[in-house]
């Protein structure tokens, strides 16, 4: 405040009025504080921060800003000490005329988080403008026949301050002629008039020089003054009349142009050309009046011309005047006072002063999005705005000040259910009919990481022939993230584990980028049937997420073993087999050698067939070998023709593509029968005792089978149960056991004494598989011997068919 208005106790006590009041204010949410017009630069108007609770510490780091509309930078805000001061001039009159009340309304935000506050600063008043009048010099006609307390109007003198600061005094130098006489109408508007005191006599004074001064109220005083000249007419005595000093009227402000405002009606008593009265707007009137009303000098018709708009002028005063045609023409002088009615021809309007966008899906409810002013230039109902948003959710107003309303979050968000809103904030003001106004505000939401990459399965079966070449690709993985950006972008890699004594990244890798899965090296059937791993994806988010896919690579076999045949300890010679002592008195179809052999590969690879391959010189020899048994028995009775020592070559092939062979010497002695050696006898009767025992074995085996067979579809109904409820344990790894596997009347029961590696990275016990195939091979034109059931382990190797006439597979 000015030190002048400190020292007077009045104005004191007012000061401190005003603080309780700002200080109250504040407590309910809103500051008020006051300043006079015309301070100088940098003068104090209050502690803004602290009045506000806020550390001044706080005001840089949290963007703390003073906006205020269409007021510029009038006020501003120290934010070292958190001051608010005056930064230019302010100029209350040039801020609201004449309105008594004025202020400037601060809208203050804080940033991290957002903060709003509203400031009221009231601009004072002081006396920095004196009454004014029209014109500095005015010239006045006064008849000499005028009546004693005849009256003239003057046009009194505005200031453009209020309150004490414009209330007008006025003092008339003396004269023995006239005096002025000051009357306070009902608006609080005074009426000016010289009064004739004493009688004019043009012959002995023929004009009246006066000066009219006007004083406002303020402090220091000040001035104005209008030079009046009074020329005393002659003649025309009588001047025109009205019938009342001050008319009122009432305009919609939508009033049409041309219409009719009021006819004036005034008299003269004079007769003749004196009497005829012509009507004008009087020489002081603005031309704004001249701009909105126009008067037929005739008829006194007083009608509006051009548009008339209640938020630009809400009242004329049009001073009228009558001219009659004497001469000298006498006037007279009325006053019409207009009075425009608003009616509701504003639309509201919009404006968003702050956004803070995009927002974060997982932010707070009450986050402040925007900050949304309205208004209405209308008055009353048609000025008072109602502010609804549409749609209504996830977001709300919340009405902070007056027409000042924050956006905030009313609801949780989901960028993968909606990342776009479209918001209408529609302002309806409150007029009949009501006029409104809408603005859209697009509201981006911003992705967290709240979604890991998911697979399209949990699990996924790969096979892979044996011998790949290293590097092959034999799978991708896909993961999809319902995230966005760097969140969505996902890679891969192996969940490491020990695949025996190697590790699990030894035998595959999965590219990051891609999810390609590459075998790098190649896989051995006979080493390892199944691997089992898992491959994780993770995102680029802080902190990542991931999920994890199991892959179960089965190697399938390829032919790459050829049959091997069993040591002599194993009832075999290697590639040779002899010595054997052959009677011959021996019958046809008598066993006399057997050739075994074995192939470490599996299903139709693994599957032997023997064959006698002709005689040097094409000879017919008496002996046959079986198709899938390997016994060598006689074709028909030997005689003395047959050559005593008969060497047989017996080749033995598996079904692979291509079939893979071996061949084995068998070399037979034929002896006369009373030649052949007890030990011999011994040997043979023992033979006989082991195919009884093998028949029996067979036997056994059948009825196994059999009850393995009446157990399958409960087993296969268990293994479907545990497979979808159960989830995978985690089991350890070990040799696959012996494997079973069944043909048809020409195949073979074969149990495998090859003990191979079952490697699995991942849940579940090892697996053993049980196949049964029929395959269609042609039969070779032995006897009943070759089609019935082998009686030992001719066969090695699990059975894992890769043939289309596999019938079943069970995992048990």
């Amino acid at each position: 405040m000015v030190s002048s208005m400190r020292r007077d106790p009045e104005v004191g006590r007012l000061l401190l009025s005003l603080l309780f009041l700002a200080a109250w204010e504040a407590g309910s949410g809103q500051v008020h504080y006051s300043v006079p017009e015309e301070a100088k630069h940098g003068t104090f108007v209050g502690r803004i921060a602290q009045d506000l609770g806020l550390e001044l510490a706080e005001l840089v780091p949290r963007l703390f800003r003073v906006a205020s509309k269409g007021r510029g930078d009038l006020l501003e805000v120290n934010l070292q000490n958190g001051i608010l001061f005056v930064n230019s001039r302010i100029d209350r009159e040039e801020l609201c005329g004449r309105s008594l009340e004025c202020s400037i309304h601060l809208e203050v935000v804080v940033e991290r988080p957002l903060q709003v506050f509203h400031v009221e600063v009231e601009v004072k008043d002081i006396n920095d403008n004196p009454p004014v009048f029209p014109m500095s010099v005015k010239t006045i006609g006064f008849s000499e026949s005028k009546l004693l307390d005849s009256r003239f109007p003057l046009e009194g003198a505005t200031d453009a301050d209020i309150g004490v600061n414009a209330l007008l005094s006025y003092k008339l130098s003396s004269s023995e002629f006239f005096s002025l006489d000051i009357q306070t109408n009902d608006e609080l508007s005074q009426s000016l008039s010289l009064v004739l005191r004493k009688s004019l006599d043009r012959e002995e004074t023929a004009a009246v020089s006066l000066l009219l001064v006007a004083t406002d109220g303020g402090k220091p005083e000040l001035t104005g003054t209008v030079q009046l000249f009074i020329n005393v007419l002659d003649v025309n005595d009588n001047e025109p009349t009205f019938d009342q000093s001050v008319y009122k009227v009432q305009l919609l402000e939508n009033t049409a142009n041309g219409t009719l405002v009021m006819k004036l009606n005034s008299s003269d008593a004079d007769e003749g050309s004196n009497s005829q009265i012509v009507y004008s707007f009087s020489s002081d009137v603005p031309s704004t009046i001249k701009t909105k009303f126009k008067i037929d000098p005739s008829t006194g018709e007083i009608r509006t011309q051009g548009q008339l708009d209640y938020e630009v002028a809400k009242s004329y005063e049009i001073q009228v005047l009558a001219y009659d045609n004497g001469t000298p023409s006498m006037t007279g002088h009325c006053k019409i006072s207009v009075k425009i009615v608003d009616i509701n021809d504003n639309k509201p309007e919009v404006s968003i002063t702050s956004l803070s966008l995009p927002i974060r899906e997982d932010a707070l409810l009450g986050t402040v999005i925007a900050l949304i002013m309205v208004s209405d230039r209308d008055s009353g109902a048609n000025g008072q705005v109602t502010c609804l948003l549409t749609p209504h959710v996830p977001f709300k107003l919340v009405s902070t000040f007056k027409n000042y309303y924050s956006l905030v979050l009313d609801s949780a968000l989901d960028r993968e259910k909606l990342s776009h809103y479209e918001l209408v904030v529609t302002a309806r003001d409150g007029g009949s009919p009501s006029l409104s106004a809408t603005t859209s505000l697009s509201v981006e939401v911003a992705d967290v990481n709240d979604n890991a990459p998911l697979f399209a399965q949990p699990e996924h079966t790969v096979f892979v022939k044996e011998n790949n070449p290293p590097g092959r690709h034999i799978f991708t993985v896909s993961a999809r993230d319902l995230d966005a950006q760097e969140n969505a972008l996902v890679s891969y890699s192996l969940v490491e584990r020990r695949v025996g004594e190697r590790a699990l990244s030894s035998y595959v890798s999965v590219h990051a980028e891609s999810g390609k899965v590459y075998a790098l090296q190649p896989l051995d059937h006979e080493e390892l049937e199944l691997l089992q791993f898992q491959v994780s994806a993770r995102d680029a988010g802080v902190p990542p997420l991931g999920s994890n896919v199991t892959l179960q690579v089965f190697v399938l076999d390829d032919n790459d073993n050829a049959p091997a045949l069993l040591p002599p300890g194993a009832g075999g010679g290697g590639s040779e087999v002899g010595g054997e002592l052959v009677s011959r008195s021996v019958g046809a179809g008598h066993v006399v050698a057997k050739v075994r052999a074995v192939d470490a590969d599996s299903g139709y690879n693994a599957w032997l067939s023997y064959e006698l391959l002709p005689a040097a010189g094409g000879a017919r020899s008496p002996f046959r070998v079986g198709l899938y048994t390997g016994e060598i028995s006689t074709t028909r009775a030997l005689d003395e023709a047959d050559s005593p020592r008969q060497r047989l070559l017996v080749l033995v092939k598996d079904h692979g593509e291509p079939a893979l062979v071996a061949t084995a010497t068998v070399l037979l002695s034929l002896v006369d029968s009373g030649q052949a050696p007890k030990a011999s006898l011994r040997e043979s009767s023992g033979t006989a005792g082991a195919k009884a025992a093998l028949v029996d074995v067979n036997v056994y085996l059948i009825i196994a089978i059999c009850a393995v067979s009446s157990l399958l579809v409960l087993s296969l109904l268990l293994y479907t149960a545990l497979r979808c409820s159960a989830p995978p344990t985690e089991g350890g790894c070990g040799p696959g056991k012996p494997v079973l596997v069944c043909s048809s009347a020409v195949g073979s029961w074969s149990y495998s004494q090859q003990r191979r590696q079952r490697v699995c990275s991942g849940e579940g016990p090892p697996k053993t598989d049980l196949m049964a195939f029929s395959p269609s091979l042609p039969q070779g034109p032995g006897s009943a011997e070759e089609r019935q059931q082998p009686s030992d382990s001719e066969h090695l190797g699990k059975q894992n068919v890769k043939n289309p006439r596999w019938k079943k597979s069970i995992s048990m």
